[in-house]
């Protein structure tokens, strides 16, 4: 996972939930209403709904939708990330509140017009001509050769999509907002200010801590032992290693559905490529050209360090049997099948805490006293800041760049940092998170001003300065009443199909099939 930041990830990650949220999906199979009570799931099924299956197929499609779409945005991010992320959930939620508001709009007798219907159809460019107009033949063609649909098929499924987005447009009608709700919002959502801050962190000065003598570190040992037992504690992981392989793979994957002659193919391929490492080609070379695992393909098959318990059995089996430099024979797992190369190979480590106090006693020491050079230079940066000196002159950042921590990489010196119009409403700054106290002196600020503290805000001492202040007024009411209305009635919207599907599924029965998943995607890490 080179350059991706975890920071960056989630904030990906989060904006395309919440883009997803009420997109309905629908795939094939999900077709009419049952009680059917709580049924288990088949194998070909990612779960049922009421008595009804979602495809196994259809789940595979929406995450595959998934993944193209993050990919679309500029990030490639690897499929395990995703669901440490839990983005495989919110595809599977996505596909079962599809399926409970058309089993919903049935119970409630909606129906679409066939002339809706047509229409729609129509206006699918996936079905046009060359001119830009609905072609029969075309749309015949196209349902056959890619949707794998026939027209019955699809134009039910696309009823129930159109049935279920007015069983939405149903629930969202009772979104009515008051004269007094729009004020109310406005009062709260009027109320703005805009910050600069600087952070000093402990990390910024941990180089210009000195390496403690023996005495210092044996009275800091002394009274820090429970510091001490307690960082050995939580971690453990530094200091009890299991055994570790440093590898690459190949993989050939094989579908979930995929027939006894398809994986026989796989095999086969995948023992030709054993031979092609046996005349003497380069792993890394093989991988790039021809393994089909996305995530690490462009690097040659880099796994990096992994443990035993991080693959499924028979896999880890056949590799962590090997010596470095060796390669496995092809071994075939939910996945497809793969070859692995072990380049290095570790030892499993068990370090005591008797033989690691004094690297332990030295690291907190050192952290100790870089948390206290931080403070020391920002109550520095503060008493500048009110002797009539700005974060932006005190602090600059290169012309035409962001400030690291704008830019998800590591902060190596205090930059000042300005954040959006943010409200009183809530307890967080934007691009520092949650700081209540930070946001009380804020909005306690008449107008533009330093604020006159140093604050914690979690590892990070921080020094805030008030650029911009706005308070709620009627001039501004009048003007944003409008749009504040629509705002409101939109939030409003969201509550009630939350709350909508929230009844749906506590009145209904939803099993999941987390075996299924896992043959799709493998088992989560």
């Amino acid at each position: 996972m080179d350059g991706l930041n975890p920071r960056k990830v989630f904030s990906l990650l989060f904006i395309i939930g919440i883009a997803v949220v009420f997109t309905l999906q629908f795939g094939p199979g999900s077709n009419g209403f049952s009680s059917g009570g709580d049924v288990a799931p088949t194998a070909s099924a990612a779960a049922v709904v009421n008595g009804k299956e979602i495809p196994l197929r259809d789940f595979s499609l929406a995450w595959s939708r998934q993944m193209s779409f993050l990919r679309s945005q500029g990030q490639p991010i690897p499929e395990s990330v995703a669901r440490q992320f839990g983005m495989d959930k919110q595809v599977l939620d996505r596909l079962v509140n599809a399926e409970l508001l058309a089993q919903s709009a049935e119970r409630h007798g909606i129906t679409p017009s066939d002339e809706e219907l047509r229409k729609l159809i129509h206006q699918n460019s996936d079905f046009h001509s060359k001119e830009g107009q609905f072609d029969f033949a075309r749309y015949q063609q196209v349902l056959r050769d890619f949707y794998r649909r026939t027209p019955q098929e699809y134009e039910e499924e696309l009823r129930r999509q159109m049935a279920a987005q007015k069983m939405l447009d149903v629930v969202r009608t009772g979104a009515v907002v008051s004269d007094d709700e729009v004020r109310a919002r406005y009062e709260k959502d009027g109320n703005q200010a805009k910050l600069v801050f600087a952070r000093f962190l402990p990390t910024m000065f941990a180089d210009k801590v000195p390496a403690p003598t023996p005495a210092q570190l044996a009275e800091f040992q002394k009274a820090h032992e429970k510091e001490i037992s307690d960082y050995y504690a939580a971690n453990s992981f530094v200091y009890n290693v299991p055994e570790r392989i440093r590898a690459r793979q190949i993989l050939v994957k094989v579908a979930p559905d995929a027939t006894p002659e398809q994986k026989a193919q796989a095999k086969a391929k995948a023992e030709g490529l054993r031979k092609e490492l046996d005349s003497g080609k380069d792993f890394a070379a093989v991988a790039k050209a021809s393994s089909e695992d996305d995530a690490t393909k462009l690097k040659g098959g880099d796994l990096g360090w992994v443990e035993r318990n991080a693959w499924e059995p028979t896999l880890a089996n056949a590799a962590f049997a090997l010596k470095a430099g060796e390669v496995t024979q092809p071994v075939e797992s939910p996945l497809g099948v793969h070859l692995v190369k072990v380049e290095e190979k570790k030892e499993a480590q068990a370090r005591k805490l008797d033989e690691v106090k004094g690297e332990i006693a030295t690291t907190l020491y050192k952290q100790d006293q870089a948390k206290g050079l931080a403070k020391a230079e920002a109550d520095k940066a503060l008493a500048a800041l009110k002797g009539g000196k700005s974060l932006k002159e005190l602090f600059p950042v290169a012309a035409g760049q962001q400030p690291a921590l704008l830019r998800f990489e590591a902060e190596t010196k205090p930059e000042a940092v300005e954040t959006d119009s943010f409200t009183a409403a809530g307890d967080s700054v934007p691009h520092l998170g949650p700081a209540p106290g930070l946001v009380k002196a804020t909005f306690e600020a008449a107008g533009p001003k330093p604020l006159d503290e140093v604050f914690t805000v979690g590892e990070a001492h921080v020094v805030a300065q008030v650029v911009e202040r706005e308070k709620p007024d009627t001039a501004g009411f009048d003007k944003r009443k409008d749009e504040l209305r629509t705002q409101a009635r939109q939030a409003k919207q969201i509550e009630l199909t939350e709350s909508f599907l929230k009844s749906l599924r506590k009145s209904g029965t939803v099993v999941t099939n987390t075996e299924a998943i896992d043959s799709v995607l493998g088992a989560a890490g």
